[in-house]
């Protein structure tokens, strides 16, 4: 017989709670931004940060192992375009501090890992 799956919630994986930690330094920084910075660029960033523990909870409510992959492909492009494009955008253009900035990066690159590595489990779990 077929070992059933143990439950987790998503708010309980490391990797989903990364992602709420770059959403709340996000939107911290959002709040600081003037109406004409929020309207030029700050609509996007939010939208992509927020996007990561969006796509990551989608996924993880799906049935089928592959569909789950894709929406993690999608929180991993969401965090590239946040971080590589819009929080580097804002670090040259003096917008946040290298501080807030550091720690987007910091988050970054230790969900980059996490979110690899929860691809690689959620594919390999579906080969079998």
């Amino acid at each position: 017989m077929e070992e059933q799956k143990k439950y987790i919630p998503v708010q309980q994986l490391k990797v989903y709670q990364l992602a709420r930690e770059l959403s709340s330094k996000g939107w911290e920084i959002y709040c600081k931004l003037s109406f004409e910075q929020k309207k030029l660029f700050g609509d996007q960033f939010l939208r992509a940060i927020d996007s990561i523990g969006a796509n990551i909870a989608e996924g993880y409510a799906r049935y089928h192992a592959l569909d789950q992959v894709r929406f993690y492909h999608i929180a991993r492009a969401s965090m590239s375009e946040a971080i590589n494009h819009w929080a580097s955008l804002l670090l040259e253009r003096k917008v946040i501090s290298d501080t807030d900035y550091n720690f987007l990066f910091e988050k970054y690159k230790e969900l980059e890992i996490k979110l690899n590595n929860f691809i690689s489990t959620t594919r390999n779990a579906s080969e079998k």
